[in-house]
């Protein structure tokens, strides 16, 4: 039998049995799953396919697993350490009373506390696994200074507890593997991912990216800026900036640098705008939803306050690369080489049915997440037969093929919220969350401005090596308090981190989604990676931007909020032409150092500091402006 069939045959078994109980099927059969044991299941379907597919070697940076492609020969230990994995998350579906019993004892029994190991060793190797040493080495860290806290200094000193009562923590608590993260994981991140799965599969990434040449291609570096437009659309719903790069760069890095863009700049641009999917409302690669989850907030409030931001990160995206192409005097495409806008859109419009569907199921119906998923996908089934192209009609075989590229791409989020619930546990029971929150804001002085810039110093680096949804899950835990602390609202603190964490994408040394395009474009990592951080410069500016001004974040007036988002988006321009060098012609360092400034003020709250970047905007730009018309 072919090993590849039988893969994607239990890709999908996983995949249905996630969209039952996450649909509620078994309920309509009076069959109750309790919470931990669908837990238990998901994370044991993990745990085998990762030990099935990933080599103890692991997986390299900017490699996605569902890349693995096939079962390999499965050494001894692999067998032994999913045998113990198994037994231990088996435990908790075929005697979840016995579960219970502990959590009323508030102990572990000696079966107990090897079950628990059983299960965390093989969840920890597995998080090794899929994401490298920095994740697991940083949960170790943390278990061994909560078993050994009162024999540390200073910060780290504490009471203490034992390796049974870290393990009943990590087994039994609420903080645990079982715990939230790995809910998320379990109830919406798997249906999203399935959902750009299908999505991808009925053809709607190739339409995305027809509409957005068919809408910029008239214009100068109109595939720089296709590019942008359909890795935000499309990255939004696809859950992986590095998965996203690939699905969209092979289409729009060539392109791009067949018109004359340098092969570093085209796949900074493709990173970059790929990585700004994950903070793009509706879906925000199921960020939303988890961030909903975590700080108690309706989905619609979290969409509501990152709208915005988000439009910030693109406009200064897009501004760059037409300043860019004007600088390199690139010219638009050939006509004939450009889609016509209505032939496309009536050729795909269907694709818009889903997107709308989600919005009305999440924000109308007030539905789940990962039921409103689960009936998106439904929607997709049934939209894909509008396509004249039969390869994209979601068939039993086109449905199993999207399975098993949404599971292969989830295993790696449920190995690694497992594995943040052992570091949660340990982290509850030490304290060292709040001790490192209070740590890094008395080093700051209590100063905001020094804080932010300190979390978002260690939200990089925490962020190297990580997909987004586990690497925002880590630093909601790590860092987000921190912000709290000093009265900045949840959602601002949470977002602040997001875009730092996932400027790790784009920013070297690991810049995991940098390594996908530029191995497309053929360019230089390093290169490309700087080229990237200075397209993706809003990761790094705008948080403080909306942390300082919650207008926007569309918290205060219509007339504050309009006010903040026009000064914004007039500095995002400025800060666009400040670093591309360029504004109605080119730019020298002193009128560059202007622009930057101007830009900023602008970005900043009130009424004044915008004003007076305004001013400084006319100043430096007026002998370009004048000099322009002259010429014409």
């Amino acid at each position: 039998m072919n090993r590849n069939k039988v893969l994607v045959g239990l890709t999908s078994v996983i995949a249905i049995y996630h969209f039952l109980v996450v649909g509620q099927i078994p309920t309509w059969f009076r069959i109750f799953v309790p919470h931990e044991v669908h837990l238990a299941v998901s994370i044991s379907s993990a745990i085998i396919l990762i030990y099935l597919l990933l080599p103890a070697g692991g997986k390299k940076h900017g490699e996605d697993t569902e890349a693995e492609g096939r079962f390999r020969k499965v050494p001894w230990y692999d067998w032994l350490l999913l045998a113990s994995g198994l037994t231990g998350a088996g435990f908790v579906i075929f005697f979840h009373e016995s579960i219970l019993d502990y959590g009323e004892y508030g102990y572990l029994d000696t079966k107990g506390i090897i079950l628990a190991g059983m299960l965390a060793i093989p969840v920890l190797e597995a998080v090794r696994r899929t994401t490298g040493w920095a994740l697991p080495i940083i949960i170790v860290l943390m278990v061994l200074l909560t078993i050994f806290q009162k024999f540390l200094p200073g910060l780290l000193y504490g009471r203490g507890y034992p390796l049974d009562r870290l393990l009943y923590s990590t087994y039994v608590g609420n903080a645990g593997i079982f715990g939230l993260p790995l809910g998320i994981a379990a109830n919406i991140v798997i249906v999203f991912l399935i959902f750009g799965a299908l999505m991808d599969r009925a053809g709607a990434s190739r339409w995305f990216m027809d509409m957005a040449l068919a809408l910029t291609g008239w214009s100068r570096g109109g595939p720089a800026k296709a590019a942008v437009v359909a890795s935000a659309m499309f990255g939004s719903i696809s859950g992986s900036p590095s998965g996203n790069s690939a699905t969209t760069g092979v289409f729009t890095i060539p392109m791009m640098k067949k018109i004359g863009y340098t092969p570093a700049f085209a796949a900074a641009v493709e990173a970059v705008a790929s990585t700004g999917g994950m903070i793009l409302p509706p879906v925000m690669g199921a960020i939303a939803f988890i961030m909903a989850e975590w700080i108690e907030v309706s989905y619609s409030t979290i969409v509501i306050a990152a709208a915005a931001p988000a439009g910030l990160y693109f406009l200064i995206v897009f501004v760059s690369v037409h300043l860019q192409a004007h600088r390199d005097g690139i010219e638009a495409l050939p006509r004939e080489e450009i889609p016509k806008f209505w032939p496309v859109f009536i050729g795909g419009w269907y694709y818009l049915i889903p997107m709308a569907a989600l919005v009305y199921f999440l924000l109308v119906k007030s539905f789940p997440p990962g039921m409103s998923g689960i009936f998106t996908c439904g929607v997709v089934f049934i939209v894909s037969f509008f396509s004249k192209n039969r390869d994209h009609w979601l068939t039993p075989l086109n449905i199993m093929r999207a399975f098993d590229e949404g599971t292969r791409r989830w295993i790696t989020v449920a190995s690694i919220t497992a594995a943040v619930g052992i570091m949660i546990g340990a982290l509850e029971l030490s304290g060292v969350g709040i001790k490192v929150s209070r740590f890094i804001v008395d080093l700051a002085g209590g100063d905001l401005t020094l804080t932010l810039l300190f979390v978002g110093i260690v939200s990089l680096i925490v962020g190297m090596g990580l997909d987004a949804t586990p690497a925002y899950v880590t630093l909601a835990t790590l860092m987000a308090p921190a912000l709290v602390r000093l009265d900045v609202p949840d959602i601002a603190a949470h977002l602040f981190v997001i875009y730092w964490g996932l400027a790790s994408f784009f920013t070297p040394p690991t810049c995991i989604a940098v390594f996908v395009t530029a191995s497309i474009a053929n360019s230089k990592v390093w290169a490309t990676g700087w080229e990237g951080v200075r397209l993706g410069i809003a990761a790094f500016l705008i948080p403080f931007a909306f942390v300082y001004n919650p207008a926007l974040l569309m918290r205060g007036t219509l007339p504050e909020i309009v006010m903040a988002v026009v000064t914004a988006a007039l500095g995002a321009t400025l800060l666009a032409g400040g670093i591309r060098g360029y504004m109605f012609g080119l730019v020298n360092i002193v009128q560059r150092l202007v622009l930057f400034a101007g830009g900023l003020l602008l970005i900043a709250p009130g009424i004044m500091l915008p004003l007076v970047g305004l001013g400084m905007a006319v100043v430096a730009l007026l002998p370009n402006f004048l000099k322009m018309r002259t010429a014409h």
